[in-house]
């Protein structure tokens, strides 16, 4: 979750959300997204609203402590329930994610996610998340979770060089997440994914397919593959301006998501969204569908992110601030928008073209329809669902998907 907040208009003290909202909710599922903003150290390429203990020494006092965050954040679903009023809808997906939710005990992860299930109640096939760092989490700990409710989980593993490892900041050692990995499956998770980061200064195409081998080798029925960014204001930006490792390259990132594909379909892994693959369709991330294919959700915590029915809204940044206007009684949220017919089919290409089953041609104006049609002679979009009405990226269109995306829309 990006720490930088967009503007917006100001947020109703009560959360209160205009009534057309709601209009058409039974048509959308829901969703939660639960935020835990701690981190043990700041990784030196993260750019998320993630805070340490040292960041938060003396600003914020104990409203942002970490001991009595689960019942802060529960106080926010029971908002939640305030706003949406009688939704009938049980909630099909909750994401734990962060900063890293398991340097919380693992009770207050499933406390947190009780909260949901009892304001609102949880579909009988619910997708449950949390994101985990390897190094934060053991047989007992995994355990405690699956037998609280959760049902999938997702390990930040980057990468399997050490070298590569360092570049990044992270603290975990190689073979530890793919330990994670069986010792989630012993505890009875059925759905576990790998994060992978590719494009690492310093990083080879051996490293990125030494780890693409061991993530693969450990067994998870899901992996992600993103390309590093540099965010400007990160540690790593700052190496990276001074000259202490070089610039990341675009062509680079090119190659390495070729063999990422070629690597990860050859061993069953199918994509389904430009940056990720699952080896069937119960594998494939639930909650990240509902993002990318526009549906309702609340987001829980300090700068999370909410929409419903087309309003987006989010929360202030700050743990002590958040914390305050809980406490208050008042809405944690710093603004929003009302999102206007055009700006959500926008939204709608942009997302829904960057998955497996592409976007309706229907949606495009006629200048995207040209452009569609140049992209299909381009090699860019699949030829058989394009006569069946849909843009689907080939190969080499998910490669320039950015600048598809651009010419359908402008």
């Amino acid at each position: 979750m990006p720490s930088v907040l967009p503007d917006g208009e100001p947020m109703p003290a009560d959360g209160s959300l205009p009534p057309h909202a709601r209009t058409g909710a039974g048509d959308r599922p829901l969703g939660f997204y639960l935020h835990v903003p701690y981190c043990a150290t700041r990784c030196g390429y993260c750019d998320f609203n993630t805070y340490t203990a040292s960041e938060l020494r003396g600003s914020g006092g104990v409203l942002a402590s970490r001991d009595n965050y689960a019942d802060t954040l529960a106080d926010e679903v029971r908002l939640a329930r305030k706003v949406l009023g009688d939704d009938p809808r049980p909630v099909r997906t909750v994401f734990v994610g962060g900063g890293t939710p398991t340097l919380l005990p693992a009770a207050d992860l499933v406390r947190m996610l009780g909260s949901v299930r009892e304001e609102f109640g949880l579909a009988d096939d619910a997708e449950i998340t949390t994101e985990a760092n390897p190094e934060s989490v053991d047989p007992a700990y995994l355990a405690e979770l699956r037998a609280g409710g959760f049902n999938r989980v997702s390990f930040g593993m980057q990468s399997a060089r050490q070298h590569v490892l360092k570049v990044l900041d992270r603290t975990h050692t190689p073979g530890r997440p793919e330990a994670c990995v069986a010792e989630a499956r012993a505890a009875g998770f059925e759905h576990v994914n790998l994060d992978l980061i590719y494009g690492t200064p310093g990083e080879t195409d051996d490293d990125w397919r030494a780890s693409l081998d061991a993530a693969i080798g450990a067994g998870p029925d899901h992996i992600s593959a993103y390309a590093l960014i540099v965010e400007e204001g990160t540690q790593l930006a700052r190496r990276i301006r001074r000259g202490e490792v070089p610039m990341t390259d675009d062509d680079v990132h090119a190659d390495r998501y070729l063999i990422a594909d070629e690597v990860l379909s050859g061993a069953g892994f199918d994509w389904y969204e430009v940056s990720n693959w699952a080896t069937s369709a119960a594998g494939r991330c639930l909650h990240n569908e509902l993002y990318w294919r526009g549906a309702d959700w609340w987001g829980a915590g300090p700068g999370a992110h909410s929409h419903v029915g087309g309003v987006r809204w989010w929360n202030v940044k700050h743990p002590g601030a958040y914390a305050t206007a809980i406490a208050d009684g008042r809405s944690p949220g710093a603004g929003r928008e009302i999102l206007p017919d055009e700006d959500r089919r926008v939204e709608r290409v942009l997302l829904e073209l960057r998955l497996r089953e592409g976007c309706p041609l229907d949606l495009l104006r006629p200048d995207g329809l040209a452009a569609a049609g140049r992209a299909l002679a381009d090699g860019l979009l699949e030829p058989g669902p394009y006569e069946r009405g849909r843009a689907v990226l080939t190969l080499r269109g998910r490669l320039l998907a950015d600048a598809v995306v651009r010419d359908l829309v402008d």
